[in-house]
């Protein structure tokens, strides 16, 4: 007996936007694409633009870069389902990433992760039921002196613990106001993708408050151009704060045997012939 396979319907072309929407949308495509010479080269904003529309990349918004751009629709999904920052189902107003990354991960970014998926009772790029917290694991926060981080709509907080990361999605959720440890102040996730679309942050002091790498990021530069490093904060393994290093004597403690020009004192040895003195 032949088994039958069924291919199911063929998928009906996307719905297009609302005249509105549409005429809205086209406006915006147009400054975005003047800033490049080729106008394929506009994709990558240009998706960030339908994403800030409904939230994510829908087969509409797809469908809208492809006509704009000239493109065909398998090109722009083959960028779309490429770049994790693209999202391809409805998602929360706050997009919470944990590092789980080598360096996040052994300092408590799995740890952090397993917390909060019981916590908010999702797992991996999955929804609250309240629409509000998108959680998902991520490679790298591109903050590895600051771990462990958790990002929300890309906004850095840094040297996270699970507590500290349950309290944050608790506030979120609730409405209450949370500020990220440097960067500009949240912002929803539709509003974060239309300034990665390129359009100005407007929101007073937003740009102001973007400031630049911390202290911990800054060492090697500053290492580079001579100038004094912090204090030893972490002691090497096996050596208790206030304990001198293997070699090393405590501060105005000769080393035995030398004075404190550095001579021998010796009596017994002449370090001048090697012989023994008499």
């Amino acid at each position: 007996m032949t088994e039958q396979i069924s291919l199911g319907m063929p998928q009906l072309p996307a719905p297009g936007y609302p005249a509105d929407v549409r005429a809205r949308l086209e406006e915006d495509a147009r400054a975005i694409v003047a800033r490049y010479p080729d106008s394929r080269s506009a994709l990558l904003p240009m998706l960030h633009l339908v994403q800030s529309e409904e939230g994510h990349v829908t087969r509409t918004g797809m469908a809208f870069c492809a006509d704009v751009l000239g493109l065909t629709t398998a090109e722009v999904t083959a960028v779309a389902t490429f770049y994790t920052m693209y999202r391809r189902k409805p998602s929360g107003d706050y997009q919470v990433g944990v590092c789980t990354n080598t360096l996040c991960a052994v300092m408590g970014g799995d740890a952090i992760f397993d917390e909060l998926k019981e916590h908010l009772g999702v797992g991996n790029n999955e929804t609250t039921e309240d629409g509000k917290v998108t959680l998902e694991h991520i490679e790298c926060n591109a903050a590895c002196d600051f771990a462990p981080v958790v990002m929300v709509n890309w906004e850095f907080f840094d040297n996270q613990t699970p507590e500290s990361a349950k309290k944050m999605v608790d506030d979120l959720r609730a409405g209450r106001t949370v500020e990220p440890t440097r960067g500009a102040p949240l912002c929803t996730f539709k509003e974060t993708a239309r300034i990665l679309a390129g359009f100005p942050d407007e929101r007073p002091g937003a740009v102001e408050a973007t400031g630049g790498a911390g202290p911990a990021s800054l060492v090697g530069l500053r290492l580079a151009k001579g100038e004094q490093p912090h204090h030893r904060i972490v002691h090497p393994r096996g050596e208790s704060p206030g304990q001198n290093p293997p070699g090393q004597n405590p501060p105005g403690q000769n080393p035995p045997g030398r004075s404190s020009s550095g001579q021998v004192e010796d009596a017994g040895r002449d370090e001048t012939s090697g012989q023994e003195g008499k």
